[in-house]
């Protein structure tokens, strides 16, 4: 590394990272290195990215200017009545969770089309270049690192649901081993070495093509073949129409801070919004003291009702719906003293997806999340590219499955976050003006885990590395959930206040991964979080 580094990035994956890094260190930007990164997310983490999936890119270009890509999935135009959907269970291993897969649960992908129209508005390298890591490590393969195994387990019935995907994904079942005795197939394990030539020759395809053989080539073909006979609801229509929507980030203050993150239709950032104003409403300018202390049980129980309360907003407000001005209402004084009261009278005893952090030394932020859900369990034939579940995420439904408007941007949680503000600096300086990007992946537990890390930097004034890694807990449908690292004898006291109450013995997967890096107008730093496998570099 040089005197002067070129930037930093904080991944879900080494190999993730170190194609971003590959990226900076051949001159380009933070954008060329985020679709560097997220192009060979989608070889190392397949089950949380995915060409076939969508997502989002907070863009923060050199000159101060902020813009939000949209290219998450879209609603089909039009519904089968018989299409392939059904319910499988995601087994965290003290927790469970539903999702159904299938032909029927596929929504529009955008993931293709956005890379192409970043790399063609803010990009200074050629998709080539950006796309040889990806293409390298897809053809030679990778080892399944541990977290990456854990993944599969989690998801084990997805990757082996149809031939195709069980060819890439599974193994054959050695006798004694894997959970699915019923089957010849298991998921691939840690050590084992994942190749993925057919992606490989996608991707090159794709290099020297361009999104159109997505959109509407060979791959738009496959797509539209594979949905035939009534088993999906995608259209070659669909895809052709697809595009890709530019955003003004929802903007607020929270405690002097400056805030940018993903604004409706998506509801992520909005909730996230809702929930620190509501926190900020709720102090009414007092400051931190012992009885609001990071694990205080005050605390805790406040973060925990506000997280419920987060909720019952989403359908109040109806936060995934198309109405005008969704941020002014929910954020609107009243609207906070309403359920800052409900908060205040409460009785006192009573999924797939990844992100990746970019800077480089010009001033420009990547801040990108994506995901294709768990996957459908089918891959389109000949191209490696497992296509998204979104239609069967229940978090993404809230109106109940099959009843989402047709040729309509989905709702997400996914909440792409960057803060412009006085950073933390280690060894006790005084903070400097600085920018920090972060976000999530954890389905519904994604804007609580970037809610979490947003109150810790700003509220308690923590460095990144501990801001990410610090305990979190989660409040959703009655249940608490909460990570091993707090005060034992708190925990006791919130499981009183608490009837509905899980403790998972220590760090888990189930509470986001929130990868986050910082500049503070003299250095970079990283940090990965370990939940979801991250690393950050220094490049």
């Amino acid at each position: 590394m040089g005197s002067t580094p070129r930037g930093v990035v904080a991944a879900g994956h080494g190999k993730t990272a170190q194609a971003a890094r590959t990226i900076l260190r051949q001159g380009g930007n933070a954008f060329d290195a985020a679709l560097a990164a997220l192009a060979c997310a989608c070889v190392v983490e397949p089950v949380l990215a995915s060409l076939g999936g969508g997502g989002y890119l907070l863009a923060r270009t050199e000159d101060g200017r902020s813009r939000i890509y949209d290219f998450f999935v879209q609603t089909p135009r039009n519904k089968q009545p018989r299409a392939d959907f059904f319910p499988i269970f995601a087994d965290f291993g003290t927790a469970r969770q539903e999702f159904h897969i299938g032909k029927g649960s596929v929504a529009v992908p955008g993931l293709v089309r956005g890379m192409f129209a970043i790399c063609r508005d803010l990009g200074t390298l050629s998709m080539r270049d950006i796309l040889a890591p990806a293409i390298f490590r897809a053809r030679e393969g990778v080892s399944v690192n541990e977290f990456q195994a854990y993944i599969f387990s989690i998801v084990g019935d997805i990757c082996i649901a149809t031939p195709e995907a069980a060819t890439i994904y599974g193994r054959r079942r050695e006798e004694g081993r894997g959970r699915n005795s019923d089957t010849e197939m298991r998921p691939i394990a840690q050590g084992e070495i994942l190749r993925q030539p057919a992606l490989a020759d996608t991707l090159e395809s794709l290099a020297i093509e361009g999104d159109d053989l997505f959109y509407r080539g060979e791959i738009a073909q496959a797509i539209a073949r594979g949905m035939q006979d009534d088993e999906g609801h995608l259209t070659r229509e669909d895809l052709e129409q697809y595009r890709v929507i530019l955003r003004e980030p929802l903007e607020l203050i929270y405690r002097g801070q400056r805030l940018f993150t993903n604004p409706p239709p998506s509801s992520g950032g909005i909730l996230i919004a809702f929930a620190l104003k509501l926190l900020e409403f709720m102090a009414s300018g007092r400051e931190i003291d012992g009885s609001n202390a990071f694990d205080s049980v005050n605390r805790l129980e406040r973060l925990a009702r506000v997280m419920d309360l987060t909720s019952q907003a989403r359908v109040e407000a109806q936060i995934d719906g198309k109405g005008p001005h969704l941020d002014q209402r929910l954020l609107h004084p009243e609207y906070l003293f309403a359920y800052r009261n409900r908060i205040l009278s409460a009785p006192r005893a009573r999924r797939g997806t990844t992100h990746i952090s970019i800077m480089d030394k010009a001033g420009n932020v990547a801040s990108l999340s994506v995901s294709n859900g768990e996957g459908a369990g089918y891959v389109v034939p000949g191209t490696g590219i497992m296509l998204n579940n979104m239609l069967g995420e229940s978090d993404l439904n809230p109106q109940g499955f099959h009843r989402w408007p047709t040729a309509c941007r989905m709702t997400s949680m996914m909440a792409p976050t960057l803060i412009e503000g006085p950073v933390v600096n280690r060894g006790g300086e005084p903070p400097r003006a600085g920018i920090i990007a972060t976000g999530s992946g954890g389905s519904n537990r994604i804007r609580s885990a970037i809610l979490q890390v947003l109150l810790n930097i700003i509220d308690f004034r923590m460095g990144i590395q501990d801001a990410v890694q610090a305990p979190r807990i989660h409040h959703e449908d009655g249940l608490l959930s909460m990570e091993g690292g707090f005060d034992e004898g708190n925990i006791a006291r919130l499981s009183n206040l608490f009837p509905h109450y899980h403790a998972w013995p220590g760090r888990n997967l189930f509470f986001g991964g929130a990868h986050t890096v910082l500049w503070d107008g003299n250095r970079f730093e990283g940090a990965g979080d370990t939940r979801r496998g991250g690393v950050s570099l220094l490049v």
